[in-house]
């Protein structure tokens, strides 16, 4: 039937009533009657005054029959009950079909008017279809049977001639008005930018969007719709994106950059609902003190999983994340950086039910996305039309217009819709540099409005993904050294996590690690992040300096930081304990960092705690660290590391558990422990009771192959991490895009 379309979308937003779609079985005559008569009488009093932009004639069509159900259910109110068999079964199909008017008279009432235009011949059939469906139950109606007055006997015959002539109305002038904006769009496809007027005319005066506020709300809702969208909905993905470029564009054209009512505060509540949107089940359980399992996050955003899927490298990734990472343009794996053989996504049933039961049992809500269970299969969405490019080209010109002459309130609002806009597609990010935005972006850092320097430092931080942007920001003078400045004192919080997220994005050329190194007080600020920061900003500090120290020169500069004892530190903090590890693994590659590390007094118990509860990663990079200490650190350091307790059962459990990389590490580092043994008392006991594979038996046999040094221009492919928490953050839909180098880094 074609209404289930509507009630598939409906459910996406507010989930209808179980009796939608099933008669109450449990209720006949009287009590079936009386319920009928409740839906419908609440029916005619919600929908009686209503007025739609859209779809006016065919909703008030269906509320007059309705008005005359009432009427009938009236009559038999005083029937001699019990009724016939035939009419039971008639009144309960009237339930149905009442209940589904209810339904797609909601859906009217609630959808936004550009979503109902282009809706307009699909919604006009869902009318259509509810007629057909009462002709179909009145002409079975038993009314000789029932012994109706003539009046009702009348009415109901009229009722069914009706029902049977209605023939599909669709409204020409809205069929008219929506073929208007396909116009728009193949204008933008040919290179022209439609005529002012024309938009004016059609937007405001025809489709009633009359100032920002409401433009701002039609772009919601029809991202909403992309999220939500299912395939044999039309129109298409790719159109409906063309559509929300317009409608952006339109907003700034005819409106400016006027706030949408209440000025800089909407600003910031645009900022605050953006973060409540971001992930309203972690928020519930942050609440509640619960943990959320690591195997249950999703390794690009952080969140817990409602859709857990599995790519072609057996990683699992939330569907949303890993497909806007696919429409990106990446062909690689987050997590493990292999090249991925196809972009099908595998729904992960089994993690799916294991998250459902977690959920369950400790009270947090789960509501899985519905198109997880659509089929098997499902691939990342499709690339952006020409149409949408230009719409999103022209939008840019004009908000970096208004960054260039607005006032400060308009300042503040180009800059966060030029945030918004760099949040997905390349092409995006290139028109937005390609229109001047780098350098006014650049003077909005040092804003004393909180707000404007949040919104101008993320901006910069999506703009960074593109890597030809990468040279635009470090070759615009003084660029680099607001970022830092941010960093050290920015106004909040997020301001200077997403500065230390645009310093790990700039960091993925080579050429400027050492430059951003050498910028005054930005790894000091980046330690100190590390150590007080909060759990998203300890994630964004300790990915920059990892990415800092695959630079060799950095060494000496990053141990007069204090970066070194920040690192150390973070070893005992879960998520940031494998990024801290595989750079100290690094460091300790050079004399000076092999030194400044040894001197560190918990060094060696917080690489032991990682190789005992951390992730494999983690392990993998802890060992090696351990290994390159006990080689450059000296004989006092390597005796530390010997005497650690319980390392050696720990040694010989990843030798048998860990990844083939670890393996070979806690191998050379089982042979190190037997170099020792003739200083360390004892040590050929332990040897026995350990049996590693490094000792002189095992040696001999030929079982140990020598551990060769992996050079620093390997480390990214060696200690590749995922992504930084800025993942799950910024923009409107929680989308965020990574880009990949040895690390992931998302937009905001």
């Amino acid at each position: 039937m074609a209404s289930a379309a509507v009630f598939s979308s409906v459910r996406r937003r507010r989930s209808p009533s179980i009796g939608a779609f099933f008669a109450p079985v449990d209720l006949a005559d009287l009590a079936l009657i009386r319920t009928l008569a409740s839906v419908a009488a609440e029916l005619i009093s919600s929908f009686s005054g209503l007025s739609l932009p859209f779809q006016q004639r065919n909703a008030r069509s269906l509320i007059r029959k309705i008005k005359i159900f009432v009427a009938l259910f009236d009559f038999i109110k005083d029937y001699p009950f019990p009724l016939p068999s035939s009419a039971t079964l008639c009144f309960k199909e009237l339930y149905i079909l009442i209940y589904r008017s209810k339904i797609l008279l909601d859906y009217c009432s609630q959808s936004s008017r550009l979503w109902l235009l282009l809706q307009n011949p699909s919604i006009s059939g869902y009318f259509h279809d509810l007629n057909q469906d009462m002709a179909t139950v009145l002409d079975v109606f038993p009314t000789k049977h029932m012994k109706l007055s003539p009046d009702t006997e009348e009415l109901v015959e009229l009722l069914r001639k009706q029902s049977r002539r209605a023939k599909l109305f669709i409204d020409p002038q809205d069929e008219t008005l929506r073929l208007k904006l396909y116009a728009f769009l193949d204008e933008f496809e040919e290179g022209h930018i439609p005529d002012q007027n024309d938009l004016r005319t059609a937007f405001v005066e025809k489709i009633g969007i009359r100032d920002a506020k409401s433009f701002r709300a039609e772009i919601d809702f029809l991202e909403e719709q992309i999220i939500n969208h299912e395939e044999d909905v039309e129109p298409p993905i790719s159109l409906l994106t063309g559509f929300v470029a317009l409608a952006r564009y339109c907003r700034f054209l005819l409106f400016r950059c006027e706030e949408e009512e209440e000025g800089e505060s909407a600003t910031t509540s645009a900022i605050g609902n953006k973060k409540s949107k971001k992930s309203l089940i972690c928020q519930e359980i942050g609440e509640t003190f619960v943990t959320i399992p690591k195997d249950f996050c999703c390794p690009i955003s952080l969140d817990l999983m409602k859709d857990p899927v599995i790519v072609s490298t057996g990683q699992t990734y939330d569907r949303f994340s890993i497909a806007r990472w696919m429409e990106e343009g990446h062909c690689t794996c987050p997590k493990t950086g292999q090249m991925l053989s196809h972009t099908r996504l595998v729904p992960n049933r089994a993690l799916r039910g294991l998250i459902s039961q977690w959920c369950n049992a400790h009270g947090i809500p789960f509501d899985p996305p519905e198109s997880g269970e659509t089929g098997p299969e499902a691939v990342a969405a499709p690339a952006a039309t020409k149409a949408t490019i230009e719409a999103n080209r022209a939008t840019a010109e004009l908000l970096v217009r208004q960054l260039s002459d607005g006032p400060p309130a308009a300042k503040t609002v180009a800059a966060r819709e030029l945030r918004f806009l760099a949040k997905t597609g390349k092409e995006n990010r290139a028109c937005i540099a390609e229109a001047g935005a780098i350098p006014l972006l650049k003077q909005l850092l040092s804003s004393p409005d909180p707000v404007a320097q949040e919104n101008s430092v993320t901006a910069m931080l999506n703009l960074s993904i593109l890597d030809k942007n990468k040279s635009r920001i470090m070759e615009e003078e003084g660029c680099l050294e607001s970022i830092v400045e941010v960093l050290r004192k920015g106004i909040t919080e997020e301001a200077r996590e997403n500065a230390a997220a645009t310093l790990f994005s700039l960091s993925a050329v080579h050429d400027y690690k050492k430059k951003i190194t050498q910028q005054v007080g930005a790894v000091e600020a980046l330690a100190g992040l590390l150590r007080e920061g909060s759990s998203r900003g300890k994630k964004d500090a300790v990915t920059a300096l990892f990415n800092l120290s695959t630079h060799t020169d950095n060494c000496a500069r990053m141990v007069e930081a204090g970066a070194i004892s920040a690192l150390v530190g973070a070893l005992w903090t879960d998520g940031v304990a494998e990024e801290a590890a595989g750079a100290l693994a690094l460091l300790v590659r050079q004399p000076t960092g092999a030194q400044a590390i040894g001197q560190e007094e918990d060094v060696v118990a917080g690489l032991v705690g990682v190789m005992r509860r951390g992730t494999p990663k983690g392990k993998e990079n802890a060992v090696a660290a351990l290994l390159e200490l006990c080689r450059s650190g000296g004989a006092r350091v390597t005796e530390r590391v010997v005497r650690a307790p319980a390392l050696a059962g720990i040694v010989q459990t990843l030798l048998f558990t860990g990844t083939k990389r670890a393996r070979r590490k806690a191998a050379s580092l089982a042979r190190v422990f037997q170099r020792c043994e003739a200083a360390m008392e004892g040590w050929g006991q332990v040897d026995q009771d350990y049996g590693f594979p490094g000792s002189a038996a095992s040696h001999r046999s030929g079982s140990i192959t020598s551990q060769v040094p992996v050079q620093v221009a390997q480390v990214e492919q060696d200690y590749g991490f995922p992504g930084s928490s800025a993942a799950h953050r910024g923009g409107n839909f929680g989308s965020e895009v990574t880009v990949q180098v040895s690390i992931s880094v998302p937009v905001l």
